[in-house]
């Protein structure tokens, strides 16, 4: 359930909910940090749950001493009302067999809330990619039968690919077809609830490898920025790179904090 930071839960309705998978190379978090940090979003309350291994952390988007020491936990939301963007954030993976539980409790939430719309960041395995696949862009997405009614035209004139369906059994010619996101965590389950329970919801995805996956982070939120708008260029030159993403804090320690000078 939503637990508020003050003594009223704050209203989400008419926003529009980003959610990262605990997926491939923590692609979907790694772009929420991103988003979080370049907005500038406030954080206004925690997701609780039984269903993620608990942790604590310093504030991962501190920008002083003042506010280095803030408390952070696995499930934080975050909202920028003039936007009118939430951003639920996971920062540690699911236990054993809680995922369908997760997935149940946010989409009641979602509900309850009145959001507009939920998105989910999410990344898939590069190596299981078939021909077709390979031959094209690694950028996917996936829309509900919800979803679709408002913006399907918006996501055609864009010219994005949709996740192709694959055999449900690929050992046996005569499976039958379905959508297959291996290395993709929670977001088939989360897909799957959201098409039965008529919610819209869009999955943006790419497909990556493990290792150093800042790059990929940041294609996920330029191709999300491409539908969203949620950031401008800050130049009119269009073959400059010029979206202006600010890299958290915490991202000085992504890989640990280096060898000690004592090695050498």
């Amino acid at each position: 359930m939503f637990v508020p930071c003050g003594d009223a839960a704050p209203s989400l309705a008419g926003f529009t909910l980003l959610v990262p998978a605990v997926s491939v190379g923590n692609v979907g978090q790694l772009a929420m940090d991103l988003i979080i940090s370049t907005l500038n979003m406030s954080k206004i309350g925690y997701f609780y749950t039984d269903c993620l291994v608990p942790m604590a952390g310093n504030n991962p988007y501190a920008t002083s001493e003042d506010n280095s020491t803030e408390l952070s936990i696995n499930t934080e939301v975050y909202s920028l009302p003039s936007k009118k963007l939430a951003a639920l954030q996971l920062r540690s993976v699911f236990i054993k067999y809680k995922s369908k539980s997760f997935c149940e409790k946010l989409l009641s939430w979602v509900a309850g809330s009145g959001f507009a719309q939920v998105v989910v960041l999410a990344s898939s395995h590069s190596y299981q990619r078939d021909d077709l696949q390979l031959r094209s862009t690694p950028f996917r997405y996936l829309l509900t039968p919800a979803m679709q009614e408002n913006v399907q035209n918006k996501i055609n004139s864009l010219n994005w690919q949709e996740m192709e369906k694959t055999p449900c059994l690929p050992e046996m010619s005569d499976s039958g077809y379905c959508t297959r996101i291996p290395g993709g965590g929670i977001t088939k389950a989360l897909y799957d609830e959201s098409c039965s329970k008529e919610i819209q919801m869009a999955v943006l995805l790419k497909f990556v490898s493990e290792g150093d996956n800042i790059p990929d982070a940041l294609g996920l939120v330029e191709y999300l920025n491409e539908w969203l708008q949620i950031i401008q260029p800050q130049s009119d030159n269009p073959t400059a790179s010029t979206l202006p993403w600010k890299i958290p804090s915490s991202w000085k320690l992504l890989f640990g904090s280096g060898l000690p000078p004592a090695l050498f």
